[in-house]
């Protein structure tokens, strides 16, 4: 991982420390991550599970997998481990994976995200405002209040 922060003139030590302290002023679980994997398959299966019930549960299981647990999320094997804990069909995991059935609903997603200059996940965007990155609430709270999103 230093090596992909110093390309970009980031200290990886401070990032992992600056997240941790994200995380836990969230109450959110973050482990010492040492790697950063591709995501792109995981995507594709996420693209899957947002069409069926239960992608919340997904998306909880693939972010703990992966910030938490420091898993190879590129690895088709894991993905369908993670499938396989909320409760996924195997066999169609593994079609979704294997036959990369959701790639080009990705690539459109991708192609948009270029058209709006995203630089990096997670990125948030509406009336012309952006924020770009793990943030905190307050900052979060700035953005919708800025875009004049109602409170619950």
């Amino acid at each position: 991982m230093q090596d992909i922060y110093s390309r970009h003139g980031v200290d990886a030590d401070a990032a992992q420390l600056r997240m941790k302290k994200l995380m836990a002023e969230e109450g959110l679980p973050y482990g010492n991550r040492t790697h950063t994997y591709n995501s792109r398959l995981a995507q594709e299966l996420g693209a899957w599970v947002a069409t069926l019930e239960g992608f919340d549960d997904f998306h909880d299981a693939v972010f703990r997998a992966y910030f938490v647990d420091a898993r190879n999320i590129s690895d088709e094997n894991v993905l369908i481990d993670v499938a396989n804990s909320v409760g996924l069909p195997e066999a169609e995991t593994r079609k979704v994976l294997s036959e990369r059935l959701f790639k080009d609903a990705v690539d459109a997603d991708w192609a948009k995200s270029h058209e709006y200059g995203v630089t990096g996940v997670p990125t948030y965007i509406s009336q012309g405002y952006g924020v770009v990155g793990a943030q905190s609430f307050e900052n979060l709270a700035q953005f919708l209040d800025k875009i004049g999103a109602s409170r619950n």
